[in-house]
């Protein structure tokens, strides 16, 4: 039985690790052809939540599809339209674009300020990344989509960008991945509205805490205190897996998604509704 997105070709930024890889392996899974990206194939390990041991490029091959990888920095345009420019070499065309590049300073040796205390050049930073980079991955993949001949469905392409509860709502000392976020969110609405007449979907994702490298400080034992709170803000309880979004992932990029465009779809336990 042919998969949900069969035949169809996927750019992932941010695809060697975390949310970026799990939406590559499902994606596979229903049968789309894989345009992989990052700075570097090689994973981190120690957040890994499939059972996997080679690089994305490579593990996606088990389901029967065709992949490439391509290094890409998402801050720099010349990156970002080369990447679309390799898949349609190589593919013949861009259905589905998914950014999910990110960063988040606050995670890092920067951690949590209260705003009068942000570094600036982290905030440069975070917003270089976390909205620029989407910026450029949406702008060239749609300058792609409206230009190639619509696929069965009538559809040309399915954009989704990575946002957050973060997105939707605030919280203490984390100003610039909340200010990065809230960017994303509003990026995908204007672009929606550009898109819709060529029959372009444009949506964003809202993780909720999820387990990856952004919160590696609540996954070691010395956290276990931290991370229990965290879990409780949860109404379903614990942390979402990479695994969790990139199912709803699949449903934005497949035609069950048909009439839906411009929207930041919350996967996140319950988060957002306390």
């Amino acid at each position: 039985m042919p998969g949900r997105l069969q035949n169809r070709i996927a750019v992932i930024t941010g695809s060697s690790s975390g949310i970026g890889r799990a939406i590559a392996l499902a994606f596979a899974s229903e049968g789309a052809h894989i345009v992989c990206s990052d700075i570097s194939p090689t994973f981190r390990p120690e957040y890994r939540t499939d059972t996997l041991s080679g690089p994305t490029d490579q593990e996606v091959l088990a389901h029967g599809v065709r992949s490439i990888y391509q290094k890409c920095d998402t801050t720099s345009a010349s990156d970002v339209e080369a990447l679309v420019a390799k898949a349609v070499e190589t593919f013949g065309r861009v259905d589905i674009m998914v950014n999910n590049a990110g960063i988040a300073m606050e995670a890092g040796e920067h951690g949590n300020r209260p705003v009068w205390e942000y570094d600036e050049s982290a905030f440069t930073k975070t917003l270089d990344v976390n909205v620029k980079g989407v910026f450029l991955g949406t702008k060239f993949a749609a300058k792609q989509m409206k230009d190639q001949e619509p696929g069965e469905s009538g559809d040309r392409g399915w954009i989704i960008n990575l946002a957050s509860v973060y997105g939707l709502g605030g919280d203490p000392g984390i100003t610039g991945y909340i200010t990065s976020k809230h960017a994303v969110m509003g990026l995908t609405k204007a672009s929606a509205m550009d898109c819709a007449p060529h029959r372009i979907h444009v949506n964003a994702l809202c993780p909720g805490y999820t387990q990856t490298s952004f919160i590696a400080g609540l996954l070691g034992p010395e956290a276990e205190q931290m991370k229990a709170a965290v879990a409780a803000r949860h109404p379903f309880k614990g942390l979402g897996t990479p695994q969790d979004i990139a199912r709803a992932a699949v449903f934005l990029a497949s035609d069950d998604a048909g009439w839906i465009t411009g929207i930041g779809l919350p996967v996140d336990g319950g988060y957002t509704c306390v």
